[in-house]
């Protein structure tokens, strides 16, 4: 289905309110034939999200009603605010190590305290995804470079993997991070805390999961999770064995709850709520694009940054842990023949069904069980092959991505995707900081301009310098560009006469490059060369207005190609040569 197209004849007030809710234009133009198949995914769905809910609350530090609650909500929002055709939203692994990051430390073991912050830490997630959209930031996830990306994930997942596989041996630790974890993890081991009976069925249902992943129509993770449930009960594993089980869930729906948290707890639930925003719209925005390319629809980030942000903004407010797309349930649904998002919306009234009718269902679930559907889903979050790529045609930004992942396992979730963002930062930075640049000449055989280091053979204008610089001009380079130019001067072959800058690279100019321009035309000036530039973009020439350099160096000094500056400087100088 195309999303629908806006009528230019209708009043603007009425394209602008179907803009910001399209599920309602979805419903407006919803067919029912489509009927059919969006329930029998809803009810697909239903089996998929209840343990991979619950799962994932636990693996976050709050007990598993909440991740059902955190299922429920999101998917209504989602369904009327995003824009994505067949996105299931919910708890999410991505998420978990970063939930546990400001959970655990804060809540000392209350279950009460942890789901206010965790619901905090939604309500801040939604609240800064819901703002960047209505500021339409949605670009900013590009800001990660794909290297970065992967060192992240891949320090999440292991965290993930460590912090689950203590329950996947029925052993209770208080976590300390990766590299404690693991060390305390080895010391249970050996000291015979393991339970073989919860490893048994931990073991049994990731061999299960992992097993049937390959085939997408399979669904692995209800098969594991029903023959784990059933075997725990056949056997009484709880009571023989001393398996820990999931127990019965509370009845009833999700109150609406305001999570106010202490004044101390208020820096690491902000600095963890906009991690979580940052990391749960970059996965939704790729996934999102994934399947509009499948399904031939537009993909609109600022709307998806909306839809995400009403999604956790409600979780948040009604005992709701922090949510992301899933790259594992949108596969499910789609496999079942979702065809709108009223399938997400089926999927939530059952889940809700379940907790109305049914809420003992699940109570002999096993805990290593659960800890298997989380380690499965972190073992997808690795990627290595495209890292040896990286690795094999530019080593630099691979070990970039190493240094990324081992700052997650060492500093932890949130603080690691700090440092994603820093080395992010200094990345982009750096290309302008000390970016490429050229003195070019004129090479028999290939037409235009071209760099003298890579045609030594090139021949150069007698008098004139053709200076190209490949970035934008900006405080962090500013100095540098001057002392390249005044170095080209320095080093030409004969006396110059005048300097033109080939400024087609340069995008942007601020105060201090302008500055700095009019400082050189000055040098220059003072030694009788010309300053000049070539192909400069006119939105670059309008800032040199407004910063008032053109005022000091002149108008004239702008040719539209670099053939036309050398045609100029020739005629004006009366220097015989040919190009």
């Amino acid at each position: 289905m195309q999303p629908p197209s806006s009528n230019p004849s209708a009043p603007l007030s009425r394209r602008n309110w179907r803009r910001w809710l399209p599920g309602l234009q979805l419903l407006r133009d919803y067919s029912p034939a489509w009927l059919s198949r969006d329930l029998l995914a809803g009810l697909v769905l239903t089996a998929m999200l209840v343990p991979v809910g619950i799962a994932y609350a636990e693996a976050s530090g709050v007990p598993g009603i909440y991740g059902l609650y955190a299922t429920i909500v999101p998917l209504l929002a989602y369904a009327l605010f995003g824009p994505s055709r067949i996105l299931v939203l919910g708890p999410d692994s991505a998420l978990v190590a970063i939930i546990l990051a400001v959970v655990l430390p804060l809540s000392g073991g209350d279950a009460q305290r942890a789901i206010l912050l965790a619901s905090a830490m939604a309500l801040v997630s939604g609240l800064v995804c819901l703002g960047a959209g209505i500021l339409r930031l949605g670009f900013i996830t590009e800001l990660l470079s794909k290297p970065i990306r992967y060192g992240y994930m891949n320090g999440i997942a292991l965290t993930v993997l460590i912090s689950q596989t203590p329950r996947l041996f029925g052993i209770s630790l208080d976590s300390d991070g990766p590299l404690q974890d693991t060390w305390h993890l080895f010391g249970a081991l050996l000291d015979g805390k393991a339970n073989a009976y919860a490893f048994a069925i931990g073991g049994g249902s990731l061999a299960i999961i992992l097993l049937l992943k390959r085939f997408e129509r399979v669904p692995g993770i209800l098969i594991a999770v029903v023959a784990a449930t059933l075997t725990a009960w056949w056997f009484d594993l709880e009571a023989r064995h001393g398996v820990r089980v999931v127990g019965s869930l509370p009845q009833g729906l999700p109150d609406f709850v305001l999570p106010l948290i202490d004044a101390a707890d208020l820096q690491a639930v902000l600095i963890g709520g906009f991690a979580v925003a940052l990391v749960s719209f970059a996965d939704t925005s790729v996934l999102s694009r994934t399947y509009a390319a499948r399904t031939r629809t537009a993909v609109d980030a600022n709307q998806e940054m909306i839809g995400l942000g009403m999604a956790n903004l409600t979780t948040g407010l009604f005992q709701g842990i922090p949510v992301s797309s899933s790259s594992s349930r949108t596969p499910v649904a789609e496999a079942a023949g979702a065809h709108t998002q009223l399938a997400g919306v089926f999927g939530a009234i059952g889940v809700a069904l379940l907790l109305l009718f049914a809420h003992d269902l699940l109570r002999h679930l096993p805990s290593s069980a659960l800890a298997a559907v989380v380690i499965a889903a972190a073992v997808g979050l690795f990627e290595f092959k495209d890292l040896r790529r990286i690795y094999r045609i530019q080593q630099w930004e691979f070990w970039l991505s190493i240094t990324c992942f081992v700052g997650v396992v060492v500093l932890g979730a949130v603080p690691g995707i700090g440092l994603a963002v820093v080395i992010a930062v200094i990345e982009f930075l750096w290309d302008g900081w000390r970016p490429h640049y050229a003195v070019l000449g004129r090479v028999d055989g290939i037409r235009g301009y071209h760099d003298i280091g890579r045609y030594p053979q090139a021949r150069l204008v007698p008098g004139l310098v053709l200076f190209r610089w490949d970035a934008p001009l900006f405080f962090a380079n500013a100095e540098l560009f001057q002392n390249c130019v005044l170095q080209a001067v320095r080093q030409a072959p004969v006396p110059v006469r005048r300097i033109v800058i080939a400024a087609e690279p340069v995008t942007s100019v601020d105060v201090t490059s302008a500055d700095m321009l009019i400082e050189l035309q000055q040098l220059l000036h003072a030694d009788g060369i010309e300053l000049r530039f070539a192909e400069m973009k006119d939105p670059v020439k309008d800032k040199l207005q407004r910063l008032e350099v053109l005022a000091r160096i002149g108008h004239d000094v702008f040719q539209p190609t670099v053939g036309a500056a050398v045609d100029a400087y020739l005629e004006e100088h009366r220097v015989d040569w040919t190009p």
